[in-house]
């Protein structure tokens, strides 16, 4: 079948478009397999075997066939399915004239295959082949059977139905399929028993109308004694249409992924058995759980208070006079300007996701314009980091101290309703890391900015280890920490994880190794111990980068250079 040819009926013609297969690869007389559509009841799809059915498609109902995956073609064609008084048939039609061509092929084994067009190659490609399982099989499990691919055996039987020779189940023979444990009688208060994601069984020669719904449907099979079971026509919203079966539910398939729901006409007594008995053992279970896990929840929440509460104590700052009494750094009283929150979230519209510049370790990081016009970048600590007020504490007293051209300014910071906020000087060309590893951002940067970026890191780690007061390691040296000027001058931020010396010390050890470990050096990382090395090693993987102009993966520290 090509694009835009109907695979179906003509009820006024009478003309039947079907597949044939080819008696062999070589021999394109009639071969044994057939795939046509079979109008006898609920329209559907089959496949035979001359007179035997190999398989079938279930009906269509409404967005896909019953049983089937919704193969997502929407990319090369249409998919259109047809079922009215004068023709029932599927079609396929390609979206537009670059589409590739597509044809439908039965082979001479049985297999039904998509096939595009391939113009380069001048053949045919397998585009999607229809795939068989076991519960493929039409009615491997006989009647009233289930097949389940997920289980073995593949074959049960459905709720109130027991095999028929459980001798021959028993011998892998489900052919003769299953009974019921108890026997209708019409006008006892039967009522039906609902089965969800299961293939629905053979449609042929039963009754189907397309405008009654659900409610209706179920009255009418109620009413006819013969009637076995009941399903929606067309599932799409709340569904329309019905569907009702006369005969032994037979080819049923189960557990499986947009199954549909079938009603199946049930005795009373097995109505309260699967019903009536199972809601009031689902009601007790109910009952354990809700009370388990209210007890539950409460002991987590007396938990969570507890320890909100001991963290509120310890991240208690003093505040004095408009400004936050920080570390002292060699006994040296350290002040900076304190921010009320309600400037900073009219800077940043109150934090606005338009306002955003990215999300580190710390949490988000916001750009903001002050009531005197100065542009900021704000730093607030989410609720859920792994920093905490140590790291707070650490980069303020260390940055406030820190004067040098190639380091962030910390304008201020902001502690009021808990928050723990950081106000920086704004850097208009964001990151290192957004240049490095972008290819097309990454060519704007000539040798000149290259070396200019180079040498300005140097500077200030020579300052931080050489020239200030304390010697100082960042710990968390990487090109996302590493931010541009709108003169594309470096500067080095995030001073959470930095460690500072004496003046003659010059390694230290921790317990707690911190930052990111494709940046740490291996004395770090294994061993805990840190010196100026630990912040040279990541250094100069940034270097690297710029001067080659390229990102790499950093497998072995060792390729870093520094020892």
């Amino acid at each position: 079948m090509l694009p835009g040819m109907k695979f179906g009926i003509d009820l006024v013609t009478g003309i039947n478009r079907y597949y044939t297969s080819w008696k062999s690869v070589s021999d394109p007389s009639l071969g044994n397999f057939t795939y046509r559509l079979d109008s006898n009841g609920f329209p559907q799809f089959i496949l035979w075997k001359d007179s035997m059915i190999l398989l079938r498609i279930g009906p269509w109902i409404g967005q896909t066939f019953s049983g089937i995956p919704n193969y997502n073609m929407s990319a090369y064609c249409i998919y259109t399915y047809v079922l009215s008084e004068k023709e029932i048939y599927s079609r396929f039609d390609l979206i537009n004239k670059t589409s590739p061509t597509m044809r439908v092929r039965l082979t001479p084994n049985g297999e039904a295959k998509i096939l595009v067009w391939n113009g380069r190659q001048k053949i045919w490609v397998v585009y999607l082949t229809q795939q068989v399982t076991d519960c493929d099989q039409y009615g491997l499990c006989g009647a009233y059977g289930v097949c389940n691919i997920n289980k073995t055996p593949r074959c049960e039987c459905l709720r109130g139905f027991v095999p028929k020779f459980p001798e021959k189940w028993e011998e892998v023979d489900f052919s003769d399929g299953c009974v019921r444990k108890t026997n209708l009688v019409c006008g006892t208060e039967e009522g039906f028993v609902k089965h969800s994601g299961v293939k629905l069984p053979d449609t042929r020669r039963l009754w189907y109308n397309m405008t009654i719904n659900l409610q209706e449907c179920e009255r009418l099979c109620l009413e006819n004694c013969s009637c076995t079971a009941y399903a929606k026509a067309d599932v799409r919203s709340e569904g329309q249409g019905c569907v009702l079966w006369f005969r032994d539910l037979i080819d049923i398939r189960g557990q499986i992924e947009d199954g549909q729901d079938i009603y199946v006409r049930m005795p009373s007594s097995e109505l309260v058995k699967s019903g009536r008995s199972r809601t009031r053992r689902q009601i007790q279970i109910f009952i354990i759980v809700g009370v388990s896990t209210l007890v539950l929840i409460g002991i987590i929440f007396l938990l969570v208070v507890c320890k909100k509460r001991k963290r509120q104590k310890e991240e208690n700052l003093t505040l004095s006079s408009g400004s936050v009494a920080l570390n002292k750094i060699e006994s040296e009283e350290m002040e900076l300007p304190l921010f009320e929150f309600q400037r900073i979230a009219n800077a940043t519209s109150n934090f606005s996701h338009d306002n955003k510049l990215g999300q580190g370790g710390y949490g988000p990081v916001y750009k903001g314009i002050l009531d005197d016009g100065r542009e900021i970048a704000v730093k607030r600590l989410s609720r859920n980091s792994s920093q905490g007020l140590d790291e707070f504490k650490n980069e303020v007293s260390l940055i406030a101290k820190l004067q040098h051209r190639n380091l962030v300014a910390l304008l201020g910071c902001c502690t009021e309703k808990g928050e723990r906020i950081l106000i920086y000087e704004y850097m208009a060309n964001n990151s290192l890391d957004s240049f490095l590893f972008d290819e097309k951002i990454r060519s704007t940067l000539d040798w000149t900015k290259r070396y200019n970026i180079i040498n300005g890191i140097a500077r200030a780690l020579l300052y931080l280890h050489q020239d200030s007061k304390l010697r100082i390691i960042h710990r968390d040296l990487k090109a996302s920490n590493i931010l541009l000027d709108h003169e594309m001058n470096p500067k080095i931020s995030d001073f959470g994880m930095a460690r500072s010396f004496g003046g003659n010390e010059t390694e230290a050890n921790t317990a707690r190794v911190v930052g990111t470990y494709g940046y740490m050096s291996p004395e770090y990382a294994i061993d805990g111990q840190f010196s100026v090395k630990s912040d040279l090693k990541p250094s100069r993987s940034c270097m690297d980068m710029l001067q080659r102009g390229q990102t790499f993966a950093i497998d072995r520290w060792d390729d870093l250079g520094v020892k």
